[in-house]
């Protein structure tokens, strides 16, 4: 959880940096967004891996700092050089609704949907390409575009995973 909220910050810090800072902000925000990526990886690794020792709190271990994460990471995209803050709110609050409705579909009977086209890896690839570009000295362009792609991709995600739910039940 700490890397996707370092990276909101540092994705917000590039709006007041310029020069090599800003480049390192950038750069800071890809490497942390990867990180943040990894860490779920590994989360997940532990969680399947854990042989016997699964809790009934660890859904909410698991899930509620993932959705902070996810948030912070989007909100600091919008407030970034270049950004549009409305629309990383937007993203942000797709991203949670795309949790939501995964957990509907489990909680229904119809299994983990994990499916969709902007799932969270695909979102923070975005990201981070978008970081990368930034860092080239795109970001007024590249992360506008970024997030109107998330924006739209996250929200066809939350209805391919109804429909895909809806065909379960």
């Amino acid at each position: 959880m700490g890397f996707g909220i370092a990276s909101g910050f540092s994705l917000a810090g590039t709006w007041y940096a310029r020069g090599p800072a800003e480049v390192a902000l950038w750069l800071v925000s890809a490497a942390l967004v990867q990180l943040r990526l990894l860490s779920n990886m590994l989360d997940g690794m532990v969680a399947v891996e854990g042989g016997g020792r699964k809790s009934r709190l660890g859904p909410i271990w698991n899930e509620i700092p993932d959705r902070i994460s996810d948030s912070a990471t989007l909100i600091g995209a919008g407030y970034a050089f270049g950004g549009i803050p409305e629309l990383g709110w937007f993203a942000a609050l797709l991203a949670i609704l795309t949790a939501y409705i995964r957990a509907i579909g489990a909680v229904h009977g119809a299994g983990e949907a994990f499916l969709g086209a902007f799932s969270k890896p695909r979102r923070m690839f975005c990201i981070t390409v978008a970081c990368l570009l930034g860092a080239a000295g795109f970001a007024s362009f590249a992360m506008p575009l970024v997030l109107w792609i998330l924006v739209v991709g996250t929200a066809a995600t939350c209805v391919d995973r109804l429909v895909w739910i809806g065909k379960k039940l």
